[in-house]
């Protein structure tokens, strides 16, 4: 976790365990919006979380520039968890 967080690119990480405690740590220890546990990172796309198409991609905590309204102040964290999932 402490090479992903010095390292990484802050957008989607993913962990394969079977120990749930271990896969646990990782989920609430790495500093990425999108963190998963045996589930592939190819689910990480617009349409398959319902935000719809995607015009890009943000690694930043907050991503608003200009005139800002309340919901564009929101950020989001998904905590994704499967059991050897893949996308077709």
């Amino acid at each position: 976790m402490k090479h992903i967080n010095r390292h990484a690119s802050h957008h989607t990480d993913a962990i394969i365990t079977a120990d749930e405690p271990t896969a646990s740590r990782f989920l609430t220890g790495v500093d990425s919006p999108i963190v998963m546990w045996n589930a592939s990172t190819q689910f990480v796309d617009g349409g398959e979380f319902g935000t719809g198409a995607e015009i890009d991609i943000s690694t930043g905590r907050l991503h608003v520039r200009g005139p800002v309204a309340l919901e564009g102040l929101t950020t989001y964290r998904w905590l994704v968890m499967g059991t050897g999932h893949s996308r077709p």
